[in-house]
């Protein structure tokens, strides 16, 4: 399965198992085709595994930059070791200089997946430095990745508005895969397919076990679909196997119940409060008040339950600010 788009007079090869065939997936591929040929800055937005990265890699290499680097940081990591990778910082014990990825990346494209994590402070500090870059003979084209609504957190003080306005223009969206059900059966159908001929075995996905995949919430989308196929090929289980989908904080979530003939999704009521209040805390950008309002219950109460979580180690809340 792959789509193809026409680039400089070549065909372009799109991966469908990282994107989709969903119209709305398409058209931001179409946007993103129209985009690689400029230097302009991107923001690509989008739940966690929905291909971010891997339309940003796809701009690059139909760009004219494509024979140079393309340079990733993931700002969710540590602060300092987010200003390393972006700065470079000199090593402890040898002396030697490691580059950072704006001077390693030049001529080439910079993306800062999880924008929204950087630290405030070093938020004004980078928007300063890549505005200073021409003076430094660096040209890079930039590019960034965020599951959260950065309008939201600039209008709540909590991203800088002069490094928003430097990706704002030029806006991508990758919807959830939850939401495009023949992307999803085709995706499912694709990887089973791909991972069984690695692991030379025979699979297939019948009509109950695609059920089971279209009534799972796929948290992580696309990136948890492969897992959880490839899981259940590596340890010879059947998708109808429930612990197949445990998947990071998502343990034992979404599914069918034998009763649950009208199609509802079923879980623990301990899981559907930590969903409700982390969609709530997605909706209001994170902002505890609103959320709470939302929830109908106190701000104290909202906060008790996500040290809970944090104490639980559920990642979204560890590292939640």
């Amino acid at each position: 399965m792959k789509a193809y788009t026409e680039t400089g007079g070549q065909m372009q090869t799109i991966r469908v198992e990282l994107f989709g065939t969903d119209p709305r997936v398409l058209k931001t591929i179409e946007e993103a085709r129209t985009l690689s040929v400029a230097k302009a800055s991107v923001l690509i937005t989008g739940e966690n595994g929905v291909g971010k990265r891997s339309l940003g890699e796809y701009i690059h290499t139909n760009s004219n930059r494509a024979q140079y680097p393309f340079e990733v940081v993931d700002c969710s990591l540590s602060a300092q070791e987010v200003e390393n990778r972006i700065l470079g910082f000199r090593d402890a014990e040898t002396g030697r200089f490691n580059k950072g990825i704006l001077e390693a990346g030049n001529k080439g494209t910079v993306m800062f997946a999880n924008i929204d994590c950087l630290e405030e402070e070093f938020q004004k500090r980078l928007h300063k430095i890549i505005n200073e870059l021409e003076d430094y003979d660096i040209d890079v084209r930039l590019m960034a990745s965020t599951t959260k609504n950065l309008s939201k957190l600039v209008g709540a003080g909590r991203f800088y508005r002069g490094l928003y306005q430097m990706f704002s223009n030029n806006v991508l969206n990758l919807p959830a895969l939850r939401e495009r059900h023949q992307d999803l059966s085709q995706l499912a159908k694709h990887f089973m397919s791909e991972l069984s001929e690695k692991s030379s075995s025979e699979n297939e996905i019948d009509n109950v076990v695609m059920d089971k995949i279209l009534s799972h919430y796929w948290a992580n989308n696309i990136h948890e679909l492969k897992q959880v196929i490839s899981s259940s090929i590596q340890n010879n289980s059947s998708l109808l196997d429930e612990s197949i989908y445990d998947y990071n904080e998502n343990k034992g979530s979404v599914y069918r119940g034998e009763d649950d003939s009208d199609g509802i999704k079923l879980m623990s009521l301990k899981d559907a409060e930590k969903l409700l209040i982390k969609k709530a805390l997605v909706h209001t950008s994170e902002n505890r008040t609103q959320a709470a309002k939302i929830l109908g219950v106190s701000i104290r109460t909202l906060r008790n339950k996500i040290n809970e979580y944090r104490v639980e180690g559920a990642t979204y809340f560890v590292n939640l600010r």
